[in-house]
């Protein structure tokens, strides 16, 4: 793509393959960013702002954010952490998808039962500066200095073998469902930190005039989060029931109360989260509401 094409666009980095991938898409089209990625080019022009998308490794993502390169970006937080970016990064939202957790695993059945076992012993990882600087904390805890400390090494990938293979008395890796874990015959002994994706823009940013911009992204993506947490609760109920049923579905600031032709009774209209939508649902009908509908969002500004 010709240099001359992306001057003056807010550039916007998306993770380019990977479990965040195919999530980050869907983020862009529910906040209406338009564009067509030709024969799987790293670089695209959205069609209905002056931006650009650039697809990159997630672990790219935040040194190009931190120096200015780029100026917004998806990537996990773990991987703002191991890249030790995390003082030249904010991060506008946490973006709900991508969650996992970062955890030290040892075999099930073995001699290594708590981070305390396992300090002064292998530990083989594709994080080596986060856990490195956990089990630097764990070392001074425990006093254990020089060839005592705890071993880490670095591997890219198939982290879960290494102690099938004796390559490391336990392990520090990302666990989601647990799975690939448990087949390995390993259990999680400590959880370093949990993580997810986040949307994140460089405190030092090259390109001051994007700051309008950046924000108009951000409150939609925000509108995106927000319409994926909640759901619009409809019903009717009689008048005298309102305070009751006010209290069950609040709203964000009120609900909506409007009154029908038929005599003692009001038409509410509410937003509730929709984690909760089946127990509101059950209150609501124990006081007598009929007529209950639920709507879900598309977007929304909250």
């Amino acid at each position: 793509m010709n240099k001359d094409l992306l001057d003056g666009r807010l550039l916007f980095a998306i993770p380019k393959k990977g479990r965040l991938h195919e999530k980050c898409l869907e983020l862009l089209s529910g906040a209406d960013i338009q564009f067509r990625r030709h024969n799987r080019l790293d670089v695209c022009l959205v069609m209905n702002h002056p931006m650009a998308l650039v697809f990159l490794p997630a672990a790219d993502i935040p040194s190009f954010v931190a120096n200015g390169d780029v100026d917004l970006g998806i990537t996990g937080h773990d991987v703002i952490l191991e890249a030790g970016m995390q003082d030249q990064i904010t991060e506008i939202h946490r973006l709900g998808f991508g969650k996992c957790a970062l955890q030290v695993q040892t075999p099930e059945h073995g001699p290594f039962q708590s981070v305390e076992d396992l300090a002064g012993k292998r530990v083989v990882t594709s994080f080596d500066v986060i856990a490195g600087a956990y089990f630097a904390e764990i070392d001074e805890r425990l006093n254990l200095t020089g060839d005592n400390k705890t071993k880490i090494q670095y591997v890219g990938g198939s982290v879960e073998a290494a102690c099938a293979l004796g390559l490391a008395d336990g392990i520090v890796d990302l666990v989601e469902s647990g799975d690939t874990m448990r087949a390995a015959g390993l259990h999680a002994i400590a959880t370093v930190l949990q993580t997810e994706a986040v949307l994140i823009k460089s405190n030092a940013p090259h390109r001051a005039h994007h700051a309008p911009l950046i924000d108009l992204m951000a409150s939609r993506i925000a509108g995106v989060l927000a319409a994926a947490k909640y759901v619009i609760c409809e019903y009717n109920i009689r008048r005298q029931s309102i305070s009751q049923a006010a209290a069950i579905t609040p709203g964000r600031r009120a609900p909506t109360i409007s009154p029908l032709e038929a005599e003692g009774w009001v038409a509410i209209s509410s937003m509730v989260e929709k984690k909760n939508i089946a127990n509101t649902m059950d209150q609501l009908v124990e006081i007598g509401a009929e007529d209950l509908m639920v709507f879900n969002l598309d977007n929304c500004r909250v």
